[in-house]
């Protein structure tokens, strides 16, 4: 028993002597993948975003290279569109500061009053409809069956009106 006993305590002594360096070895490569991020930052913006700053060191360049990934110029959706979109969910969410960040980039980026004040708009049309059909209990599936119907009989339109322009 005792040598049992003996084993488990050695045992356990290895794996905090393990767990120990891994982290502090885990840590110095988080501090480093942090400056790094700062420093892309600084030579993006001129600044660490605040939005940054009060992120925990450990999460800051995982949160940047999110950021840059999701403001690439690769990507499917053109930028202003994006943050029209954006700003429609930050209206809804609602975040003061996103509004202000999304309205000020759209503009940036060309969009215009009535575009800025649609997707505001929009947002606020799903949220009135979401609230409607939550409130009602509709069920998903009866709401889905309706809903591909109404969108059949919408190209069954535009269909015949193809048609008849020709």
């Amino acid at each position: 028993m005792n040598e049992t006993i003996k084993l488990v305590r050695e045992t356990i002594a290895v794996l905090i002597g393990v767990f120990v360096l891994s982290t502090s070895l885990f840590a110095q490569e988080s501090e480093d993948a942090s400056k790094k991020a700062e420093a892309e930052m600084k030579e993006t913006f001129g600044t660490v975003p605040v939005m940054m700053k009060v992120l925990p060191d450990h999460l800051r360049a995982g949160a940047w290279e999110w950021f840059k990934a999701t403001q690439s110029p690769d990507a499917a959706i053109p930028a202003k569109y994006s943050e029209l979109i954006s700003l429609g969910v930050a209206s809804q969410i609602p975040c003061t500061y996103c509004v202000y960040a999304h309205t000020t980039m759209a503009k940036m980026l060309g969009a215009t009053d009535a575009e800025i004040q649609e997707a505001v708009a929009s947002a606020a049309n799903t949220r009135l409809w979401s609230t409607v059909l939550n409130g009602a209990n509709v069920p998903l599936d009866e709401f889905k069956k309706e809903w591909d119907g109404i969108l059949a009989h919408i190209k069954k339109q535009s269909e015949a009106k193809e048609t008849t322009e020709k």
